[in-house]
This record gives C-alpha cells, sequence and structure tokens, in this order.
C-alpha cells in the first residue's frame, strides 16, 4: 500500500481554510455592495442582476461552508491514522480524498474568482 507524509497535505488543508475564510470575507463584502446597488436602482433590469448575484452569493458561501467541513474531516482522518501509530504517514484511500479535496478546492477558487469579477464589472456599471 502507498503511503505519503502528512507534511505537505497538512500545509495545503491550512492554506485551503486560509483561503476560504478569505473567500467567505470577500463575499459578505460583495454582499453589502450589492445590497447598496439595489437600494439606489430600482429598476426591473437592474433588480433581476441583483436576485441573480444574491443568489450567487448565497450559493457560493454555502459550497465555501461545506468544502471547510469536508477539509476539516480529512484532517480528522489524517490525525487519527498518525495517531493510530502509522509514522506520520497515510494510506492511499486518504491521499486519493485529499486530491478530489484539492480538485474541489481549485475548482471553488475559479468560480468564486470569475463571480467577483463579474461583480465588479456589474458594480461598476451600477454604483
Amino acid at each position: 500500500m502507498k503511503k505519503v507524509s502528512i507534511t505537505h497535505m497538512d500545509n495545503r488543508h491550512n492554506q485551503w481554510l486560509r483561503a476560504l475564510e478569505f473567500y467567505k470575507q470577500e463575499i459578505h463584502i460583495l454582499k453589502n455592495r450589492l445590497t447598496e446597488i439595489g437600494k439606489k436602482n430600482t429598476g426591473d433590469d437592474v433588480m433581476k442582476q441583483v436576485e441573480h448575484y444574491e443568489n450567487q452569493f448565497k450559493i457560493q458561501a454555502g459550497n465555501i461552508d461545506k468544502l471547510g467541513h469536508d477539509i476539516r474531516g480529512n484532517i480528522s482522518q489524517v490525525s487519527q491514522q498518525v495517531q493510530d501509530g502509522n509514522a506520520g504517514y497515510i494510506d492511499n484511500q486518504l491521499l486519493l480524498q485529499h486530491t478530489k479535496l484539492e480538485n474541489e478546492f481549485a475548482f471553488e477558487e475559479k468560480v468564486v474568482n470569475e463571480l467577483r469579477h463579474d461583480f465588479n464589472r456589474f458594480s461598476a456599471e451600477w454604483m
């Protein structure tokens, strides 16, 4: 069975969790800006866009929470294997789970960045 050192995994986990917290705070800031836009512009076209971004922010905040939960679960499983006496290494199953989380994080990061850029273009037009 292939085993991998947890040192690199631990660093990646922490990096992902910090980035997710940053994105969550950023979404909160964008929501506040969206509220300002909604108050200043009550036309149907603008309100449709406001509703769209409200929904997207809510969805992405939920995705961030779920991904953070999954990452913390992976950390817990890795810790358990280390405590079980695996000399700082984990088995292949946890490595596969870690790789899956890495892919999910990269996708979420891409989605949040695209959403932020789209929203910034929208807000520049209506603020």
